[in-house]
């Protein structure tokens, strides 16, 4: 039994341990450094593909395909029909840092190639065995390099490089043990080539895994020949699929340095997860935090809960203004003017998004019943650009401005009756003016009959008491222009007081009346604001005060004006304690302490402007929600059509702004299917 006495004592456990053996400071084997470069550039087979369709881009290729096996971990051999290398300078190409594409500092802050650090054919090299096959045009015959050994031999081939790495990671066993499954490690070798394909409709892509071919995209553009956003319109449909271009919209925008183009998602199309986000800055594709959070807040009030939109925008700046020389994989890019960026992206999607899609699809729609005599050619062209299809529509004016809630649906400017309409919650109100039709309809076509000014002066009611079942007032449009004329049609039915039941030259269309009046009542409120006007505040009887962080007292201090804007009104009550002694009309009933917190907030994690307009948009948002016409109240046929007619020229209409869709349209083929007619 051993003694107490001999445990060790707390004093001898105590001793420091002995200090490690110092190493001395020394150089790293170039092989070493190597392997170590190689960890921060090849994460897996797909990185190695980045980096070799990078360099046939930057050598001009037209035709570049990759051949892989095992998902690239066993084989991947990357052909171009470039410029090719010469003899003298294939060895030189395997050296760290060598490279053709830039030569001092000037050229390193004005990159306009896809490569330039001159680091991924020797970290490539390092971890795995590597041959190069090239011939210049110049050149009588091709010459092949082993990386390992060094040999150089003669060897045919056309034009070109041809690249092959086997056994990727063979000299780093613990960094080939984290590799995926051969179909997950082909699935990102195929996403890596999809995102170059994105990018250059001007080059054809083929994969193939296994001797067998798994993708393939054809060149859709010709420098100089054809309209280049056609073409990337084609390549996007050849390699995200027609639905991806069919439920998108065109997006072209130019603001000072800044060039934006591509393609939107609708707001319906959009995903749960975002994995159809595609970025580009001239030409590179990137994750960039400015430009996702761009394009995310173009459709904050158009997209429902957390869906995820769908896009693919490529902005141009002038590369002296964006540095890409920030992550080993020249994924990540940093802009010298990130706000500038940022506004034109927003404003880009925005703007794309903001033109109604009924006029768009009526046009579509009376482009395909259209004769056949249309070439070949004419049918190859995409469809036309939502905002171009607005231009049929021929409305008098675009809209009045808005005073206040009751005018939202006062009668227009016009020759028009003096009674108005059945009142709709009471926005409906009287005008000492000349007013147009209370349904707001555009004129029919020139050459068709007006309605006699005994029907026009007839009460909305006794009109539609005089017609048989529930018809409308005003002419239905005809003619060539019909089907243009009134994209959502004329309105025939109210259903439970909730939705309205239209009838167009496609089918029907079912409109959420609550949801679409709230669109157009929250989009004219925001042109008010935008035209000057302040948000209406309410002082408070007694201020609110709350204990404040110093960064909120600051906050407040700086910006007085900005929360006068917003219609609140927070000073300093002492130096830790804020009072809010005014808050918006539309939120009286709520916590001020809470709203003062959260704005102050906002303000100091973000740029004010966004900060201004993204509360703003709340407190316009919660106003036209209680200002829109609820649900279960009736409707005249007349009130039923101006808020078709007004949906048609309102901006972002087919959405309200909690990204609700407000009209669904049911083609005849749909219903015919669903009554089984033509079977």
């Amino acid at each position: 039994m051993p003694r107490v006495n001999d445990a060790p004592s707390p004093l001898a456990a105590a001793q420091p341990a002995p200090a490690p053996h110092r190493r001395p400071i020394r150089d790293l084997p170039d092989e070493l450094i190597s392997q170590i470069a190689a960890g921060e550039v090849v994460e897996r087979p797909a990185s190695v593909v980045r980096e070799l369709v990078d360099n046939a881009l930057d050598a001009g290729a037209t035709q570049i395909t990759l051949r892989l096996s095992a998902g690239g971990v066993r084989l991947i051999t990357v052909e171009d029909d470039g410029g090719g290398i010469p003899q003298e300078e294939l060895p030189v190409a395997l050296r760290r840092h060598a490279t053709s594409k830039i030569t001092n500092l000037d050229d390193l802050e004005t990159v306009a190639t896809m490569g330039f650090r001159g680091e991924a054919l020797a970290a490539i090299a390092s971890v795995s065995e590597m041959s190069l096959l090239s011939r210049p045009a110049q050149q009588a015959s091709a010459f092949l390099l082993d990386a390992r050994s060094g040999e150089l031999r003669p060897a045919a081939r056309a034009t070109g490089t041809t690249v092959e790495v086997k056994e990727l990671f063979f000299s780093t066993p613990a960094r080939r043990k984290f590799l995926k499954t051969d179909a997950t490690e082909l699935a990102h070798c195929i996403e890596s080539v999809r995102r170059h394909a994105l990018a250059r409709p001007d080059v054809g892509f083929a994969i193939w895994h296994e001797g067998k071919l798994v993708e393939q995209w054809r060149a859709t553009f010709v420098p100089g020949q054809g309209d280049a956003q056609d073409a990337l319109a084609r390549r996007l449909s050849d390699v995200l699929g027609e639905d991806f271009v069919t439920q998108s919209v065109a997006v072209q925008h130019r603001v000072g340095p800044v060039t934006v183009t591509g393609r939107a998602g609708l707001p319906d199309a959009a995903r749960s997860r975002p994995d159809h986000q595609y970025c580009y800055v001239n030409g590179r594709f990137v994750r960039d935090k400015v430009l996702t959070h761009a394009a995310r807040s173009a459709y904050e009030d158009v997209l429902h809960g957390h869906k995820q939109p769908i896009y693919a925008l490529y902005v141009e700046i002038d590369p002296a203004r964006v540095d890409v020389n920030v992550h080993p994989t020249k994924i990540e890019v940093r802009f010298r003017d990130s706000r500038e960026v940022h506004q034109a992206v927003r404003h880009a999607v925005e703007n794309a998004l903001a033109a109604p899609r009924a006029a768009a699809l009526a046009a579509a729609n009376a482009a395909g019943n259209a004769p056949a005599a249309a070439t070949d050619s004419d049918k190859k062209q995409p469809l036309p650009p939502v905002w171009q299809a607005q231009a049929a529509i021929k409305f008098e004016e675009r809209g009045h401005r808005v005073q206040d809630l009751q005018a939202l649906w006062a009668p227009r400017g016009g020759d028009a009756p003096e009674t108005p309409p059945t009142a709709i919650g009471g926005l409906w109100a009287p005008s000492t003016q000349p007013s147009a039709p209370p349904a707001a309809y555009p004129m029919p076509p020139t050459g068709q009959p007006q309605a006699t000014a005994a029907t026009a002066e007839q009460p909305a009611e006794a009109a539609a008491a005089n017609a048989p079942g529930m018809a409308d007032t005003t002419a239905w449009p005809t003619g060539r222009d019909a089907p243009s004329a009134w994209p959502l049609g004329r309105a025939v039915a109210q259903l439970h007081g909730v939705y309205i039941l239209a009838e167009n030259a496609q089918g029907m269309v079912i409109v959420d009346m609550h949801a679409a009046h709230e669109r157009i009542v929250y989009e004219r409120l925001k042109a008010q604001v935008d035209s000057g006007a302040r948000i209406a505040s309410q002082p408070l009887l007694i201020p609110a005060t709350f204990a404040a962080t110093p960064q909120e007292v600051a906050t407040a201090e700086e910006s007085t004006e900005v929360l006068a804007m917003l219609g609140l009104e927070v000073v300093p009550f002492s130096p830790k304690t804020l009072a809010v002694r005014a808050v918006p009309t539309t939120l009286a009933q709520g916590d001020p302490v809470e709203l003062a917190r959260s704005v102050l907030a906002e303000l100091a994690a973000h740029d004010a402007t966004t900060v201004v307009q993204r509360a703003r948009n709340e407190i316009l948002g919660t106003m036209a929600c209680h200002g829109a016409v609820r649900a279960n109240r009736k409707l005249t046929i007349d009130e039923m059509n101006a808020l078709l007619r007004q949906m048609e020229t309102t901006d972002r209409s087919d959405q309200c702004n909690h990204g609700r869709p407000t009209w669904r349209q049911l083609s005849m083929k749909e219903l015919d299917a669903l009554f089984l007619r033509g079977r």
